[in-house]
């Protein structure tokens, strides 16, 4: 489901991962044991200032249990309070290969343990670890626990129209918007999308290519998403949209305000009708450098989206 919680009215926000990986045809789960308050959960942690929840929960998994992953479909939030503080903790599946090899980055954790569902069901500490569990458990039974990401991103903010004399597609981003293209960086990383499909103009190229430099994703400038075309023609970029559910991959795709009803027209025939129902209907659609992280099943083509997710990077 998507993400719409206002995070604002919580004290405290944290963030983790069930990690996951299929042995033998068994599903297992990794718990983890931290000396400091004698419990068995989920590897997690507070957020850092300037992360957005997707970051915290790849950073902290990598430190308390050694393992680099990339994120899968949500599993819900945890809600509770903490010495009289309301506090939100934010749940991500992570498949891990069975011969990936773990080990903690510093002593908050002194023993990992690759469970059976159920056995990692009845050690678990406290009982609002169970929730997440039970969503991870439920998807594998279905089988839709194995995702892969197909995120669409509107791009980073650029400067006014009003302010540019010269050619439309050359208008470039503004300070503002330089630094959105950072954040959205830092963000897909989480994901860590194989392509990046954009409009050749400027601010959106500026906004991903960055990303696609640091983690060498291969880069397509597809023209249909420029605001000029699809305004001529608006079927050319569904269809380059379409394309985003033929294979496998991973993949982000990077455009315009005025091209997003088209792209968003798309995205929800690959949706459950009630899921779709959630996407946003009204202009502007998405804030510049927000995106929509839509999770498909992998090994299924035809099967409809997991879930989905709004997420915007964070902006200083």
């Amino acid at each position: 489901m998507a993400k719409n919680t206002t995070l604002s009215k919580y004290d405290i926000l944290a963030a983790g991962c069930l990690c996951w990986r299929v042995l033998d045809g068994e599903l297992q789960v990794l718990v983890i044991h931290r000396p400091r308050y004698d419990d068995w959960s989920w590897p997690k942690g507070k957020q850092d200032d300037g992360e957005t929840l997707p970051e915290t929960a790849v950073r902290e998994l990598r430190e308390e249990t050694g393992l680099r992953i990339t994120l899968g479909v949500p599993l819900g939030d945890s809600e509770y309070q903490v010495r009289g503080h309301d506090k939100l903790v934010r749940y991500w599946a992570a498949e891990v290969s069975p011969f990936a090899p773990a080990a903690p980055e510093d002593d908050e954790v002194d023993r990992m343990l690759w469970l059976p569902v159920p056995e990692a069901r009845e050690l678990l500490t406290n009982t609002d670890d169970r929730a997440p569990l039970d969503e991870l458990s439920r998807l594998h039974s279905r089988g839709s626990l194995a995702t892969r990401p197909v995120i669409v991103i509107r791009h980073a903010k650029a400067k006014p129209r009003s302010s540019w004399q010269r050619a439309e597609g050359d208008r470039p981003l503004a300070a503002t918007g330089k630094r959105q293209a950072l954040a959205v960086t830092r963000l897909l990383a989480a994901w860590q999308p194989q392509r990046v499909v954009t409009s050749p103009w400027l601010r959106c190229m500026s906004t991903v290519v960055p990303y696609a430099k640091k983690y060498n994703a291969k880069v397509k400038e597809r023209p249909q998403l420029t605001e000029a075309t699809h305004k001529r023609h608006p079927k050319r970029a569904a269809q380059v949209t379409e394309q985003l559910f033929d294979t496998e991959r991973s993949v982000v795709l990077c455009t315009h305000r005025p091209v997003l009803p088209t792209v968003l027209k798309v995205l929800a025939r690959h949706m459950p009708a009630a899921m779709a129902a959630e996407l946003p209907d009204s202009d502007p659609y998405l804030s510049p450098g927000q995106m929509i992280v839509l999770h498909m099943p992998r090994g299924s083509r035809r099967s409809p989206a997991v879930g989905f997710e709004i997420i915007s990077p964070f902006d200083d």
